[in-house]
């Protein structure tokens, strides 16, 4: 029995599941993005706001630079007072471990707005080497070798 369930997670789709597949993707695309887009997005000046979903220790103890803390349990109280409707939102948690982000997500598009979830979370754009600050000040951080290439020390494009 074993096999067969191994098999089939790999097995050929229908033409139906293809055309299903096509619809999963875009779908998870339009409400996904990742760290190196939304740094690329804050670089080139697009409007949006990067939200930090995560409670006040683990915000001080670090975030992406230029993010805004709105702790998940906050979002439907305080959002509507501090963020304009037409803001693109983006958020994020810890990790790809963590589903608080898509609790915060769902909170933001109840209340209409824009929103994108940052897959991998705080722990990516850290270890993928993107501004962080702590209640300290800024955090330097080199990027993680496992998460992106590295040429002489620099982050490198992966070609994604």
């Amino acid at each position: 029995m074993t096999d067969t369930l191994a098999a089939s997670a790999v097995s050929r789709l229908s033409a139906a599941e293809r055309e299903a597949a096509v619809a999963h993707f875009a779908a998870k695309l339009r409400y996904e993005t990742d760290a190196s887009d939304v740094a690329a997005a804050m670089a080139a000046g697009e409007r949006l706001v990067l939200v930090d979903t995560r409670n006040l220790a683990s915000w001080n103890q670090g975030h992406a630079a230029g993010a805004v803390h709105l702790p998940r349990l906050e979002v439907a109280e305080r959002a509507p007072r501090e963020i304009p409707l037409d803001t693109p939102v983006v958020v994020y948690c810890w990790s790809p471990g963590c589903n608080g982000a898509d609790k915060a997500a769902l909170e933001f598009a109840k209340l209409g707005y824009e929103v994108r979830l940052m897959i991998g979370g705080f722990e990516y754009w850290a270890r993928e080497g993107y501004d962080v600050e702590s209640d300290a000040g800024p955090v330097l951080r080199g990027v993680d070798a496992l998460v992106g290439p590295v040429a002489d020390g620099v982050a490198d494009d992966c070609g994604c």
